[in-house]
């Protein structure tokens, strides 16, 4: 992807959500009201109130159906709009400790509450900030090293197969430091270099299946997304980028139900307003940002073919989760405006940027802003159902109850 790259229980109480007695109940509580809220699962509670104590949200739901517990410290967020925190399902981060700590940091400060890295995580620093759960941080999850046809020249992070034998043990060494996912890469690169054949990756997804992992392909072409789809594959990292797909892959879609699809949207190739970074960014990256955000028909064509692919299977009923596959930690943000603009509507775009993403990454407790999930939320100035780029517009953010310094 280009420079931008970068998922009610209404009413319920405390006890209902975690039982009588739990930690959650002792700690003091926020009562934040007033506020539209999106769940997160497609609905929307106008006047909402919900409650958090500790890192959970206790209570949820219309202001009439919540009792606020005594002596509560209350918000007011008359006038705004409370989203769940979003989750970036495909992401590559850097690969040391300081580093890595401070792109999940970044991430947090622009509303991201979690994020998958998928297939270059070649050092243990990942997996090690991958078990702590830093206040401030988003939260990481791995695909530890991808597998791939030998690509010399690019990478030699991930596993490089050439045989049944070796593809097999390349999942179980990724098994064995229990990674998330495994990431494989079916690509040619514009004819670069050979690609895993179906004798390669069928082998890959059926160890995973053993060792109950599921699989996402990187994929540029329709017939490499129809075999992986005949294979078994659980989700792909990208859309179908070579031309306009057919009815037989819409079938194989509705055949597996199950499978997710994480678009990675390219650049739209039109002049847009990077403005709403300033003060976010440094400004020379923001200046070379925006000199670079011109009208230009041959990438214009090129996300043509994946709008309307992306249309085509979300009308289909394809669940689609967000990801982004660089390292920018604002991507999501212009990812979902082109997610609209591909024809999904705002409402649709939310669901996949916070429940679906989340649902994907498997980050629990996470995705929709109700009784018993973790408290991470974004508070916005304007509502992003009437336009999303008002996800851009960002008052304050909070992971596991606690409000970050942006």
């Amino acid at each position: 992807m280009d420079i931008r790259r970068f998922a009610c229980g209404l009413g319920l109480t405390a006890a209902a959500a975690f039982g009588a007695g739990s930690a959650a109940q002792t700690q003091s509580a926020t009562v934040f009201e007033g506020a539209r809220v999106i769940v997160g699962d497609g609905r929307t509670i106008d006047n909402a109130v919900f409650v958090v104590q500790g890192d959970r949200i206790t209570q949820a739901g219309p202001a009439a159906s919540v009792k606020a517990p005594a002596g509560a410290t209350r918000v007011s967020l008359a006038g705004k709009t409370v989203m769940p925190a979003i989750v970036d399902a495909h992401v590559h981060t850097s690969t040391t400790q300081p580093e890595l700590a401070n792109d999940l940091r970044r991430r947090a400060q622009f509303g991201i509450g979690a994020a998958l890295s998928m297939g270059l995580d070649g050092t243990d620093a990942p997996f090690v900030q991958r078990a702590q759960t830093t206040p401030g941080l988003a939260r990481l999850y791995l695909a530890g090293r991808g597998i791939t046809a030998p690509e010399k020249g690019r990478t030699d992070v991930p596993h490089w197969i050439t045989t049944e034998a070796e593809a097999r043990q390349a999942v179980r060494d990724e098994a064995a430091k229990q990674v998330d996912l495994i990431k494989i890469w079916v690509d040619d690169r514009d004819g670069k270099f050979p690609k895993l054949t179906p004798a390669l990756y069928g082998p890959v997804i059926d160890e995973a299946h053993k060792l109950k992992l599921r699989v996402a392909a990187h994929i540029f072409t329709l017939d490499d997304a129809k075999g992986l789809l005949k294979a078994g594959i659980d989700a792909f990292a990208h859309g179908i980028r070579d031309r306009d797909i057919d009815a037989e892959v819409v079938a194989l879609f509705k055949a597996r139900p199950n499978v997710v699809l994480i678009p990675n949207m390219p650049d739209r190739g039109v002049a847009v307003d990077y403005g709403w970074l300033r003060g976010r960014i440094p400004d020379g990256e923001l200046q070379k940002l925006q000199a670079a955000a011109t009208d230009r028909p041959q990438a214009q064509q090129a996300f043509g073919i994946q709008a309307r692919n992306l249309a085509k299977l979300a009308a289909a009923g394809v669940t689609i989760a967000i990801g982004t596959d660089g390292n920018t930690p604002w991507a999501p943000h212009v990812e979902m405006a082109d997610m609209v603009a591909s024809g999904m509507t705002p409402a649709q775009v939310i669901v996949a940027a916070t429940q679906n993403a989340a649902a994907f990454v498997r980050v629990p407790n996470t995705g929709t802003l109700e009784a018993g999930q973790t408290a991470d939320f974004i508070v916005l100035d304007a509502n992003p159902l009437d336009d999303i780029t008002n996800t851009r517009k960002i008052a304050s953010v909070y992971l596991r109850g606690a409000m970050i310094q942006r």
